[in-house]
């Protein structure tokens, strides 16, 4: 099993929690994603036999959701929105340097496992485009000197 006996302890409370077990897929697949940093096919068997709901149901959840990598992403996943506001204040050109300060193109994750870059939807900010979300945080307004300086301290430690 991939899945930690803690994991698959929290996924029964979960489950156990619905009167229906499809409403725990979700709840599953986040605890799965928390404890591995991605989910996959192997996860949503494990996942299947815990819950005892079919495979096909939880593969069809994770994949509908960008919440759920499918592979390992880097410590720092940075997200750069390219919707009509960000893109029209500079996003692609801010994906352009990061792919090229860190040697990666979108979807790719440094050799060094430090950061995975992709461009996603809007991520609500478009008063205060061009955005990035690293992790959970946002940063608003970049410059190529804010982006330098957010890279810097990410590869620093802070």
């Amino acid at each position: 099993m991939i899945l930690s006996e803690k994991t698959v302890k929290k996924i029964r409370e979960k489950a156990s929690k619905y009167p229906k077990r499809k409403a725990a897929i979700l709840p599953s697949l986040t605890l799965a994603y928390k404890q591995l940093g991605y989910v996959d096919n192997e996860i949503y068997i494990e996942i299947s036999e815990v819950i005892n709901v079919p495979q096909l149901e939880i593969a069809e959840a994770a994949s509908f959701y960008t919440m759920f990598p499918k592979k390992p992403r880097g410590k720092y996943l940075l997200q750069v929105c390219n919707n009509i506001s960000c893109a029209l204040l500079g996003a692609d050109a801010m994906v352009d340097r990061l792919e090229e300060k860190l040697a990666i193109k979108r979807g790719e994750t440094t050799d060094d496992g430090l950061f995975t870059l992709i461009s996603v939807e809007c991520l609500g900010s478009c008063c205060t485009a061009p955005m990035i979300q690293i992790n959970d945080d946002f940063h608003e307004n970049l410059t190529r000197k804010k982006l330098d300086k957010l890279l810097e301290g990410l590869k620093n430690g802070k």
